[in-house]
Order: C-alpha cells, then sequence, then structure tokens
C-alpha cells in the first residue's frame, strides 16, 4: 500500500509520540547536536541546581553527627538521632509546629482563593483604561522590598502615629499595639501578603454563566497545579518577613521552624541541631507534596507527575 507524504509525516509522528508517551524515547547525540542551543539554554539553569540545590545535600550528614568544624563533617563523630530527639522533647516542638502550621494554613486558605478571584473579576472589566490601572496599582506592592514591607506595617499600625490607630482614635476608641499582640501576628503576616502578592500570583486570568462553565473549569488544573505546589512549602513560612516582624511581645506567635533555626544554627553556633530541624521541615514537606500530588491524581486527574 502506497502512503502520501503527508501519511508518512503523520505516521512518523504518531510513532514519535508513542516512544515519548511510553518512555522509551532516548535523546542520541545527534538530537543533541542538532538542538544543541536548546541544551546549552539549559545549562544555567542544570548548574544553578547542582551548586545551589544538590551539592549542599551533602552537608546534611551533620545532622546525624556533633559537628566540630575543626574536624570537619567527616572527622565529626556520628550520634545518630540524637539531634532529632532533642527537637523532638524539647519545649519549643509543640509551639513551633502550631505557629508554623497556622500561618501556613491561614495563608494558604485565604491567600489561594482571593488571587483567583481578582482574576475573575478583572477578566469581567470592559473598560480597559481603568482595568490596566487597578491591574498596575495591585500589582506595584509586589515590587516592594519585604524591609520596605515590613517598615511600612509598623508604620502603619504604630501605637502613636500609626494611621490605623490615629482613625481608631477619632472613633473614640484607645491605641492598639498590633504588632505586640500575640493573636493578631498571624492575621497581620498573611494579610500583608495577600496585599503585596495577589496580583502576581495570577496575573490576567461572560458573566454568570460563562465564568462558571467556561473560565473557571479552564483555570482550574492550573489552580489544582498551584495547590498542590503550595501545598509542598506549607511548613516553609517565609523567614524574612516572619523575622522583620517578630518582637518580644509576638514571640509566642511569630516563632516558626525557620527563625528558630537561624537562631539555634547562627546565633547560637548549634549547627547539628540546626540542620536536623531543617532536614525534618524538609522532610515533612516532601511527603506532605507527595500525598497531595496522589490525591489530586485521583481525584481530578491533575497532577505534577
Amino acid at each position: 500500500m502506497l502512503r502520501t507524504p503527508i501519511e508518512k509525516r503523520q505516521k512518523h509522528e504518531n510513532h514519535e509520540k508513542i516512544r515519548v508517551a511510553t518512555g522509551n524515547g532516548i535523546v542520541s547525540g545527534k538530537e543533541i547536536k542538532r538542538n544543541w542551543d536548546l541544551y546549552l539554554l539549559t545549562l544555567p539553569v542544570v548548574v544553578y541546581f547542582i551548586i545551589f540545590k544538590y551539592w549542599p545535600m551533602y552537608g546534611v550528614q551533620i545532622a546525624f553527627k556533633d559537628f566540630i568544624a575543626t574536624k570537619g563533617i567527616w572527622g565529626s563523630p556520628l550520634v545518630g538521632w540524637k539531634h532529632f530527639e532533642r527537637f523532638f522533647n524539647s519545649y519549643h516542638f509543640m509551639s513551633l509546629i502550631k505557629n508554623t502550621l497556622g500561618i501556613s494554613i491561614y495563608s494558604l486558605l485565604v491567600g489561594f482563593p482571593i488571587p483567583i478571584l481578582l482574576a475573575l473579576m478583572m477578566n469581567e472589566v470592559e473598560n480597559k483604561a481603568f482595568k490596566k490601572t487597578v491591574q498596575t496599582v495591585t500589582y506595584a506592592p509586589h515590587f516592594l522590598s519585604t524591609v520596605v514591607l515590613v517598615g511600612m506595617i509598623i508604620s502603619m499600625l504604630s501605637p502613636r502615629t500609626g494611621v490605623v490607630n490615629n482613625f481608631l482614635n477619632h472613633l473614640g476608641m484607645e491605641s492598639v499595639y498590633f504588632m505586640g499582640e500575640p493573636g493578631l501576628f498571624k492575621s497581620i503576616y498573611v494579610w500583608s501578603g495577600i496585599w503585596q502578592n495577589m496580583a502576581a500570583i495570577v496575573d490576567g486570568s461572560s458573566k454568570m454563566q460563562r465564568i462558571r462553565h467556561i473560565t473557571i473549569p479552564g483555570i482550574l488544573p492550573t489552580a489544582i497545579t498551584l495547590l498542590i505546589m503550595n501545598t509542598g512549602n506549607i511548613m516553609d513560612v517565609g523567614f524574612e518577613k516572619v523575622f522583620l516582624m517578630q518582637n518580644g511581645l509576638n514571640l509566642t506567635s511569630s516563632e516558626v521552624i525557620s527563625t528558630y533555626v537561624y537562631k539555634s544554627g547562627l546565633v547560637d553556633a548549634q549547627y547539628s541541631f540546626s540542620t536536623a530541624v531543617g532536614l525534618f521541615n524538609s522532610v515533612i514537606n516532601f511527603l506532605l507534596l507527595i500525598t497531595v500530588n496522589k490525591i489530586s491524581r485521583k481525584t481530578t486527574e491533575t497532577s505534577l507527575w
């Protein structure tokens, strides 16, 4: 049976799809040579991950040793699970887990849907000039550094000169030291983060029926993927912002694993102990990522792998 050139090309493409889908595709030297410029573009990314992600994993072994700088990693004595047991039995363990999970889950529950809602609302704006203005205004806070953002928060919430307390005073209410109230720390952290990043998370994402049946189903796979990735980082509360917002009065609510690792490791020079705490944190994130990805694959057929 004779085949036309188009049929031959289509058959070849189908074979290629089957080969890739079944995992039998092996990149040959000819393919690398033919597409060398594309592989060259990926080289900086590969080098970055090797240097900053994989090579530092060599130092993780000090979590199982009593690290002595003069003896080095290999020369330091092996102590097994000593530092992990110390962390699990410490007074700070439950409060650190509670604060870390509390801030992360709060951020996920509130911060995840709001950018999507903002994108849906922006999608329905017909006035292009107004739409661009709102996009610019909502996107601008994303470019503020964390130091500047925290400085603005402290200034606006100041009990003496803050805009919020001045407004409360005009209403006949007493000033509130917001940054000194442990119960308010999580809300201040989360809502200031939403204000800063909500437009940057989903940028540019008909009326109610079209939103329900077209827009939402269209962005749902992307939203689920972002949710899986965010869940995989649920134990990683940003160190810089939390550390800058901390003070002696709100420490019971603001001390999280990342700040505790910094203080015990770099400040108190307990390198092995802080590495053990950080490794524990990473393992929990890894397990959460695998679990949520598996659940998502079974329920929605959307997953990272």
